[in-house]
């Protein structure tokens, strides 16, 4: 099954969608990609899941990725005597370590690392932002702090703290755990939250290795302030704009998430657009315009792939809202200035092999007319590089390894395929004809561009650029 497009899809399940046959639908209708939120759900329900996800990818012959997204710190207030309470703006309200119930002067934050990280004039928001609070004076088991925007505040609401790098793991426990569990169970990507600094992608990948794939979910004003040396340490980052949207002001999201972009591109990383994308079809079958136009403008910034949460999760039209994102995207790369924006916004190549063979690709595919890019990899490194390019004609990503495929199936244009080892080079411009045209790419006397490493089956050495026309081997 060949997706007329090049932008991905990611689709997350849930109550709505965690069965056999909404999870085949959502294939069919171009999901790329399935999330498992490890926030909800047992070990049982996820490894259930996962083994329907693997039972459709044998059916439809087509690698499926599968991205477990670990929950990672909640920060929270403690319990009110009487469940709520109302904070009025300009009153005084207390933060502390006590765990009697919580009236509307004071309540519990048992979170000993925001106190060590607490300076007078931080923000700390509560409820999604709703309720603002100004740090007037701290100890380190206390906060007076002035209502900035009041409101009501209930038992367990989460707290952002924009202003601060806190002297946490983004791992916690419980996400030790899961992600024990994920790896094991035979997950493709592993995305973690609360990522503040790079060495938070150095913690995870010592535990993950080479077991999987790792993304960095940039929701923290920290981690934009050290956005090149995360994305630099990560196989691929999201725009997570949930708490992004909380934790800065609204109107530098749509900035931040074009930067973003641009540094995952140039990095040669994929980047997931995600929150919100089409929210109201949780409730309704088709999308807003608004929704549609947000979709379609991290399509045309360039995105990889674009994510569904809740409407596919927990929606009453999962399908429908997989299939008008699969519209959306197709009818935004027919547009001809979609090209002329990814285009003018190429990367200068990197001082490496692998950079200067994947511009020269690129050069020859506006010399000439490609059916295909033909990508052999071992470990996926010479379709991502070939992929930053954004060429023209569809990236056929070729490995031995079937992990590496289902890895593939998340980077913008590569269509994967499992082939065996190739021993010598005419073996190899044989198998990618073969290939080619069995997957319907080109037809005979069309020409693809092949790249691939010499010696061959060894990871990372990306030396060779050839041209071959497609004829018929019988």
């Amino acid at each position: 099954m060949r997706r007329r497009r090049n932008g991905k899809i990611i689709a997350t399940l849930g109550p709505s969608s965690n069965d056999r046959d909404t999870i085949t639908q959502l294939f069919d209708a171009g999901i790329d990609v399935f999330r498992l939120n490890f926030s909800h759900g047992t070990h049982e329900d996820h490894a259930k899941v996962h083994s329907i996800i693997r039972a459709v990818e044998a059916e439809k012959e087509r690698p499926i990725a599968i991205l477990a997204d670990l929950q990672g710190p909640k920060l929270r207030v403690g319990l009110f005597e009487n469940k709520s309470v109302e904070l009025e703006t300009g009153q005084t309200f207390r933060l502390d370590r006590d765990t009697a119930l919580g009236d509307n002067t004071r309540v519990e934050l048992p979170h000993p690392e925001i106190f060590a990280a607490l300076t007078d004039g931080a923000q700390l928001l509560v409820n999604d932002g709703k309720i603002r609070l100004k740090v007037t004076s701290h100890t380190d088991t206390s906060a007076e702090t002035e209502v900035m925007v009041g409101g009501e505040i209930s038992n367990n609401k989460g707290v952002n703290v924009p202003d601060l790098v806190l002297p946490i793991s983004p791992l916690t426990k419980k996400d030790r755990r899961d992600l024990d569990y994920a790896l094991n169970m035979g997950v493709d990507w592993v995305a973690i939250s609360f990522v503040q600094r790079a060495e938070d992608m150095t913690e995870l990948r010592e535990i993950v290795g080479m077991r999987a794939a790792i993304m960095a979910k940039l929701e923290k004003p920290a981690a934009i302030a050290d956005l090149t040396g995360i994305v630099q340490l990560s196989d691929a980052v999201m725009v997570a704009r949930g708490d992004l949207g909380v934790e800065m002001p609204q109107e530098k999201v749509p900035v931040i998430q074009k930067q973003i972009l641009r540094r995952a591109r140039q990095e040669g990383k994929p980047v997931v657009v995600a929150t919100q994308m089409l929210e109201s079809m949780i409730e309704s079958p088709v999308p807003t315009r608004a929704e549609s136009s947000d979709v379609a403008t991290a399509v045309y910034d360039g995105a990889d792939a674009v994510m569904l949460s809740a409407e596919t999760a927990a929606g009453e039209f999962p399908v429908e809202a997989a299939t008008a994102m699969n519209r959306i995207i197709i009818e935004v790369e027919r547009d001809p200035y979609y090209r002329k924006s990814i285009d003018a916004s190429t990367p200068e190549p990197g001082d490496t092999v692998a950079d200067a063979i994947s511009s020269s690709l690129n050069h020859v595919a506006t010399v000439m007319p490609l059916a295909a890019t033909f990508t052999y990899t071992e470990s996926g490194f010479s379709s991502f590089r070939a992929a930053r390019e954004r060429p023209e004609a569809p990236v056929i990503g070729c490995t031995p390894n079937r992990e590496t495929a289902r890895r593939l199936a998340l980077v913008w244009g590569v269509h994967a395929v499992c082939s065996e080892s190739m021993s010598n080079v005419d073996e190899m411009v044989n198998n990618a004809i073969k290939v080619t045209l069995q997957e319907g790419f080109g037809e005979i006397g069309e020409i693809i561009a092949i790249t691939a490493g010499m010696p061959f089956g060894r990871t990372g050495t990306t030396n060779m650029l050839r041209l071959t026309r497609l004829k018929n081997l019988d």
